[in-house]
């Protein structure tokens, strides 16, 4: 009989060092299991599992509540979206209106028409209603939403009104009167909300703009608690009583494919929150109200169906993070305005979490594990530190008008970019695997061109927030590349099997910049590769060190005599780049490469007229075809 798992003696972390130095075989410890963070902070592979209770969030074994995006500019055909969503299994739906900053050219009607229609058949009674919007529209829309709904017992309806007039500064640049007067305004507006019956949270604290302008964990939890003590403050000196003001308050964050992130922040909301009200003299603080949004930022325009794998990570990390309600965006939300098989699969995401792995059965089922328990603690303690700078500066509306917090933001957004222009931070189907020739899901209309946020004269200044996609800047290396038709010719060095690992990592990069690849044999000679070679206009020599080490500098003094007007070799050069330099090669291809740099510079690589070239075959020697439209390196 096999003895119980209690019998054995329990493992010290000196065991399982003792392991993992193993399998590290004399690597440093902390170069390969210590992760730090873009805020600094350092986390351990091997963390000491804790006895922490559980952070309570929604009732124990009730689900998120599933909510739906509407924001098709037409009445009648987001009236038919949001009964199918509703019929589909939807618990509720946000109205994401034209001004909202996150409707990308789509987006609701702003009339009284257009909300009757869109609304048009709901019973309002049995689902939650969100309103998101922009440009200070929030008064105006949740008054007429409440018009739209006054035939409904206002104590049952579950509206959430979204005031953020923060959120609208930040991504505006301008407001219209100062903050004393938005603040009053803000009391204004919710006093007359709660004086036609509505009970649930009126404010939003969003940190979904913030996090799709480049902010960390810590930084998106600080931004969006600054927020709530603004409005916290608003609302009690309109009169209302601090725990009733807490309770009129929701949060919004965004879900990200980083598990253990998404789950940790949703987590270290809930302890921000209870600090928070502690710290303004609440004993027993309301629960907080979290909504969480996957995130717009990790969303891809190519191999889109891995969006979806991302947004199953994201939902999985919200809803064991103990978020009350959750929205899960349809995987080419990137490409345009969803179909309805994309905003089918969007809400079967969350049925399968829900009904079939039971995700909300165990409350905070993470309570206790140590990886997920120091993320929470840190991101919590860092967030809280922010925060109280903001205080420092006068506010979250001074850390705006001054100029703090975008530097901030800018800052981690300059230092993530560095990490997916060098694959430090890979992005499956975009910089990684690239397919190229792939097919292109279908959506109802094209996402229209991203226009700058013009310039608005208000009372308040201040630079706005830019919502940036991680993938923008491969997309846009891969357009031009594709658009040019320019293809690069490897010259393998060596055998098929001595040339087949630089050869297939050679392939994958020029992929992700859409250049089209021609291999030559391998085991030629030199003199082979470089008749392969002649008049092409990009060529890489693809080998092992040993073989570069006697062939390299004169292969491309060869190949560049022979007319190859952009070369590079696939390796890291070490000591040799001077004289691989002088001897004509133009730069290198390596795991950690800035590949923007690289590939931006190959499809620059100019024909004597100045244009980019496409290579017309092995050997070709005839005019290369002008090109048009090849920018910089794509960032």
């Amino acid at each position: 009989m096999d003895a119980p798992a209690t019998s054995f003696p329990p493992a010290s972390r000196a065991d399982w060092l003792a392991l993992v130095e193993g399998v590290l075989k004399g690597a440093p410890y902390d170069a390969r299991m210590v992760t730090t963070t873009l805020d600094g902070l350092a986390f351990d592979a091997l963390p000491a599992p804790r006895g922490e209770p559980p952070i309570l969030a929604r009732a124990p074994g009730v689900p998120w509540r599933i909510i739906a995006r509407i924001d098709h500019s037409d009445p009648a055909a987001a009236n038919a979206q949001l009964l199918e969503d509703l019929e589909g299994g939807a618990d509720g739906a946000t109205l994401v209106f034209a001004s909202s900053p996150a409707a990308d050219g789509f987006g609701l009607p702003e009339t009284a028409e257009a909300i009757g229609r869109v609304l048009e058949g709901v019973l309002a009674e049995i689902v939650t209603l969100r309103i998101e919007c922009g440009g200070f529209r929030g008064r105006d829309l949740a008054l007429a939403v409440s018009n739209r709904l006054g035939g409904f017992d206002p104590a049952r309806l579950d509206l959430r009104t979204g005031l953020d007039p923060i959120g609208d500064l930040a991504a505006r640049g301008a407001a219209p009167i100062e903050w004393d007067a938005l603040a009053a305004r803000l009391g204004q507006t919710v006093a007359a909300l709660r004086a036609r019956g509505l009970t649930r949270p009126m404010v939003r604290a969003d940190g979904r703009l913030a996090h799709d302008a480049g902010a960390s964990e810590a930084q998106e939890l600080a931004g969006t608690f600054a927020t709530a003590l603004a409005y916290l403050r608003a609302l009690d000196e309109s009169g209302l009583d601090l725990t009733e003001a807490a309770r009129l308050i929701e949060v919004t964050l965004a879900a990200d494919v980083d598990l253990l992130a998404t789950l940790a922040k949703a987590r270290a909301a809930r302890l921000l929150w209870r600090f928070l009200l502690g710290e303004c003299g609440l004993e027993d603080p309301p629960p907080l109200a979290l909504h969480m949004e996957t995130s717009w930022r990790m969303l891809t325009r190519h191999d889109t169906h891995v969006n979806l794998l991302r947004g199953t990570i994201a939902a999985f990390g919200a809803g064991v993070g103990g978020a009350d309600s959750l929205t899960v965006l349809p995987f080419t939300a990137a490409l345009g305005l969803p179909d309805g098989f994309a905003r089918r699969l969007a809400r079967n995401t969350q049925h399968v979490l829900i009904e079939e792995a039971n995700l909300h059965r165990v409350t905070d089922p993470a309570a206790g594990a140590g990886a997920i328990e120091e993320r929470t603690e840190a991101f919590a303690g860092a967030a809280w530190e922010m925060v109280r700078a903001i205080e420092k500066e006068g506010g979250m509306v001074e850390a705006l008008t001054a100029g703090t917090w975008q530097r901030r933001l800018a800052q981690t957004q300059r230092a993530r970019a560095t990490l997916v222009a060098t694959r430090r931070l890979p992005i499956t189907g975009t910089s990684e695997y690239a397919l190229p020739g792939e097919a292109v899901p279908a959506v109802l209309a094209p996402a229209p061109p991203a226009q700058p946020t013009p310039f608005i004269e208000g009372a308040i200044q201040c630079e706005p927030l830019s919502r940036v996609r991680l993938a923008e800047a491969f997309e846009q290396l891969r357009a031009r590349g594709e658009a040019s038709g320019a293809a690069v010719r490897l010259l393998p060095l060596g055998s098929a099997v001595e040339a087949a690992a630089r050869l297939g990592f050679a392939r994958a990069l020029f992929a992700a910049g859409g250049l089209k690849v021609e291999a030559s044999e391998a085991g030629l000679d030199d003199e082979a590769l470089v008749a392969a070679a002649r008049g092409a206009p990009l060529a890489c020599l693809c080998g092992p060190d040993m073989l570069y080490e006697t062939r390299a500098a004169p292969l491309a003094r060869a190949l560049k005599a022979a007319g190859v007007r952009h070369l590079l070799l696939a390796g890291k050069p070490g000591g040799n780049e001077p004289p691989l330099r002088a001897a004509g090669m133009d730069g290198f291809l390596f795991a950690g490469c800035d590949a923007l740099a690289v590939l931006g510079a190959a499809q620059r690589a100019p024909d004597p007229d100045g244009a980019p070239a496409r290579h017309a075959g092995p050997g070709a020697s005839g005019s290369p075809e002008h090109l048009a439209g090849l920018g910089g390196s794509g960032r």
